[in-house]
């Protein structure tokens, strides 16, 4: 259908003569080098030996055999691998069970007229002053106008 070495029609005029957008084209899948092929037997070798080993651990053991390897290959091969390290990955959004969750009522309201949903937000500014600062805006939703705001 679309062949890259066609000089006469660029990639894009090709696809636009087939109806396609040149967004949906991609280029074939390209095999992995030699090297990264020797890189991943390497892995995998050390990865069943090793399996607590981040891609941080697995490139020290590749430097230490004197392989010249960045962390960010490290981290393509593990993904492309599917290694996955058993250590205890960061909990960063773990919400508290006892943490109501609230439902957006907005969610099927058709808001077509003025004054039909107003929002409001409170906000901590940081003052140089002894005590704490907040503004508190107030708007129109349907004109998305700010009606007043407290501080």
């Amino acid at each position: 259908m679309i062949d890259r070495e066609d000089k006469s029609f660029s990639v894009g005029r090709q696809c636009e003569l087939l109806g396609l957008a040149r967004s949906s084209y991609y280029r074939a899948p390209v095999a992995e080098s030699e090297e990264n092929l020797m890189y991943m037997r390497m892995l995998g070798e050390e990865y069943t030996r090793h399996p607590f080993l981040g891609s941080r651990g697995m490139r020290y053991y590749l430097r230490r055999l004197d392989c010249a390897v960045n962390r960010k290959r490290m981290q393509r091969l593990m993904r492309v691998m599917e290694l996955l390290s058993i250590a205890p990955q960061k909990r960063t959004s773990i919400p508290a069970p006892e943490h109501k969750i609230y439902p957006y009522l907005l969610r099927k309201l058709a808001i077509n007229r003025p004054d039909h949903v107003w929002g409001s937000d409170i906000t901590y500014v940081r003052l140089k002053l002894l005590y704490p600062g907040y503004t508190v805006p107030l708007w129109n939703w349907t004109d998305d106008m700010l009606i007043s705001k407290f501080s």
